[in-house]
C-alpha cells in the first residue's frame, strides 16, 4: 500500500536532505550520505520514501530568460462555480507552470512559460477571454527575479555552512552569458524527462533523446554551465510544517525597485520574488508556518523595507500544479488528478 502525505512524518535529516538536493538536485546520493554523515542506504530510503509519498520532487527546469520564454503571471477570475475546471483546464497546459487557487476561490493564479510571443498571445487574447465563466484576465510580465528559478530557497536552514559548502556546485569560468541559447530537439526530449524526475539517469535521458549516453551527460553538464538548466525542489510546504501560503503583491516606488526586490528576495520566509509590471510591480510568494507567522512578518519584515507604499496579500486556498507537477489531495503527481 502506498504512503500517503499523513504517513510520512519529516524529521530533521530529511530536511537535511531536502535542503542538500536544493542545492544540487542531482548530487550523488552518496555524495549526500557522506555530507550528513550517514550510510548510503539511509538517504536513498529517505529520499525514495518521500518521492514515492508525493511530498517532494527534483525537476530539472529550462531557465525562461536564458532559453527565450514569454514568461508571464496571471489573474484570471472566474464565477465561483467554475474556478476550480478552469484551473485544472489551465494547469493541463505544458506552457503553464504554477496554478493556484486564491481570493475567496473566485481567482487564479498561474505562471506561464509560452515558447513563442503567438503561444502566449493566443492564450492570452483568445482562449482564455474565450472561455466561458471567465469574467477577468490581467497579465503581469516577469522583468527580473530576486529568489526563485535557480536560486536555492533558504526557508529550511537545517545544513551548516560547511555542509553547504561541501554540496555546492563550481562556479563556472568567467562570467555568466547574458545571450539566449536555442535548446535542440534532443534537449527539448531530455528536458521532457527532467521535468518529471530531475534525477533521471542518462540512460533514461539517452533513449529520450536518441544520445548516447555519455553525449547526454556531456550535454547535460554543458546546458548547467551555459545556466540554460536548472534543477529544482519541489515539495509540499505543509508536509514542512508550513500551513500559511500567501501571495504578496506590492507596489514600491520606481527608485527602490531593486532594492525592494533584492530585500524581499533575501527574506527565508520568500521562496519567489520579482518585479513584474503593473500597478502593483512586485510579487512574492510567502511560506509562513501559520497565520500569525504570516502577521508577524508582513509587520516587522515587509513593514521595515524601505519604499514600499501598498501590499495587498492574497492567500492560497489551494495548489492545483507546481513547477509543472500536478498537486493531488496535497501530494505531488505525474499526472492531471482524475477530476482534471
Amino acid at each position: 500500500m502506498k504512503e500517503t502525505r499523513e504517513d510520512v512524518a519529516l524529521d530533521s535529516l530529511d530536511r537535511q536532505l531536502i535542503e542538500g538536493l536544493m542545492i544540487d538536485g542531482r548530487v550523488p546520493l552518496r555524495r549526500l550520505a557522506e555530507v550528513l554523515e550517514v550510510s548510503d542506504q539511509t538517504v536513498v530510503r529517505r529520499y525514495r520514501r518521500m518521492r514515492a509519498a508525493g511530498l517532494v520532487r527534483v525537476v530539472g527546469l529550462p531557465l525562461g530568460r536564458r532559453v527565450g520564454l514569454f514568461e508571464s503571471w496571471l489573474r484570471v477570475q472566474c464565477m465561483p462555480d467554475a474556478t476550480l475546471a478552469v484551473a485544472e483546464a489551465l494547469a493541463r497546459r505544458p506552457d503553464i507552470a504554477w496554478v493556484k487557487l486564491g481570493s475567496g476561490g473566485t481567482e487564479i493564479h498561474c505562471m506561464t512559460k509560452a515558447r513563442t510571443r503567438k503561444d502566449r498571445d493566443v492564450l492570452l487574447l483568445d482562449k482564455l477571454p474565450r472561455t466561458r465563466r471567465v469574467t477577468g484576465v490581467s497579465a503581469h510580465t516577469i522583468l527580473r527575479t530576486f529568489s526563485g528559478g535557480p536560486d536555492r530557497w533558504f526557508g529550511l536552514e537545517a545544513l551548516g555552512p560547511e555542509q553547504t559548502a561541501a554540496l555546492e556546485r563550481p562556479a563556472p569560468p568567467g562570467p555568466p552569458p547574458t545571450d539566449r541559447y536555442t535548446l535542440d530537439d534532443a534537449e527539448l526530449a531530455m528536458l521532457s524527462v527532467l521535468g518529471r524526475d530531475g534525477r533521471a539517469g542518462f540512460a533514461e535521458l539517452a533513449g529520450a533523446s536518441g544520445l548516447s549516453e555519455s553525449t547526454a551527460r556531456r550535454r547535460l553538464d554543458r546546458l548547467r554551465e551555459l545556466g540554460a538548466v536548472y534543477f529544482d525542489v519541489e515539495l509540499v510546504p505543509a508536509a514542512l510544517g508550513y500551513e500559511a501560503e500567501a501571495t504578496l503583491l506590492l507596489t514600491a516606488e520606481p527608485a527602490r525597485l531593486a532594492e525592494v526586490g533584492a530585500a524581499l528576495g533575501g527574506h527565508p520566509e520568500v521562496p519567489f520574488a520579482a518585479v513584474v509590471t503593473g500597478a502593483a510591480n512586485v510579487m512574492a510568494v510567502v511560506v509562513c508556518r501559520d497565520t500569525e507567522a504570516l502577521y508577524t512578518y508582513l509587520t516587522e519584515r515587509v513593514g521595515a523595507v524601505e519604499g514600499v507604499r501598498q501590499v495587498e496579500v492574497i492567500p492560497t486556498l489551494r495548489s492545483v500544479k507546481r513547477a509543472g507537477m500536478f498537486v493531488e489531495d496535497g501530494r505531488l503527481v505525474d499526472q492531471p488528478p482524475a477530476s482534471a
